[in-house]
């Protein structure tokens, strides 16, 4: 009987031990970045940001901090690509800071295309409003590759793309489009595709893009050369 007693206490003190383990490494994390980057400073004196911004005397607060309007509004395709994405996040809205949860209307023209791009610090859900879209996201490396995952979407239809990865919409149908994405981010971030390769400044090496994309380095320079639309 002492010995049963016995393993049970340990088992006790072992479960404890993991639990305060747990807990330990959950408070020790970091928080999710809603930055690019921060680069760590020594002098006190300079600007710190916390989430991005400086943070308002709670009392001087009031509710145009947590106003927006003007998303009835559509936005203007007359862009390369024929779609526009109008912003809701920190930038517009300055309540929504550290709440994690932001938003924008897309507006697409006939045929109009939200091009393969991510949100790094966001996963996204997306209502469509208005038309009919072709949405798809592509998974990281899985074995044999990448897997792609497309739907029609009508009116009513929701999709969520995952945080991080690459995805798209196309209006597929002969008239406008309009959609609501809600993002897991005060401030998402977002990396267009063709715009971040070919269209960076200053330009990333030709040898780099030629190898990347088996081209050779005239259709680098030709790509390079484009005058890349940002429809945000």
């Amino acid at each position: 009987m002492k010995s049963i007693m016995g393993y049970l206490f340990l088992g006790e003190v072992i479960c404890c031990v993991l639990l305060a383990l747990l807990s330990s490494f959950s408070m020790a994390s970091d928080p999710s970045p809603v930055q690019d980057f921060c680069v760590a400073i020594n002098d006190p004196k300079a600007a710190v940001f916390v989430n991005g911004k400086f943070c308002k005397d709670p009392m001087q607060a009031t509710a145009d901090d947590f106003f927006l309007s003007g998303l009835n509004i559509p936005g203007d395709t007359m862009n390369q690509v024929m779609s526009n994405v109008t912003p809701a996040n920190v930038a517009q809205i300055p309540g929504l800071n550290t709440l994690g949860i932001s938003m924008v209307r897309i507006d697409y023209a006939p045929y109009g295309l939200n091009p393969p791009h991510t949100h790094p610090r966001a996963t996204e859900i997306l209502v469509v409003l208005e038309g009919t879209l072709y949405v798809g996201f592509v998974t990281s490396n899985l074995n044999p590759g990448n897997k792609l995952f497309t739907k029609i979407l009508h009116k009513g239809d929701v999709f969520v793309f995952p945080i991080g990865l690459i995805h798209f919409q196309f209006n597929v149908g002969k008239t406008n489009a309009v959609a609501i994405g809600a993002l897991s981010s005060q401030n998402p971030g977002v990396i267009t595709i063709a715009n971040a390769l070919f269209g960076s400044t200053p330009p990333i090496n030709d040898d780099v893009l030629a190898k990347a994309f088996q081209i050779d380095n005239k259709m680098v320079d030709y790509l390079q050369s484009r005058f890349w639309t940002d429809n945000n």
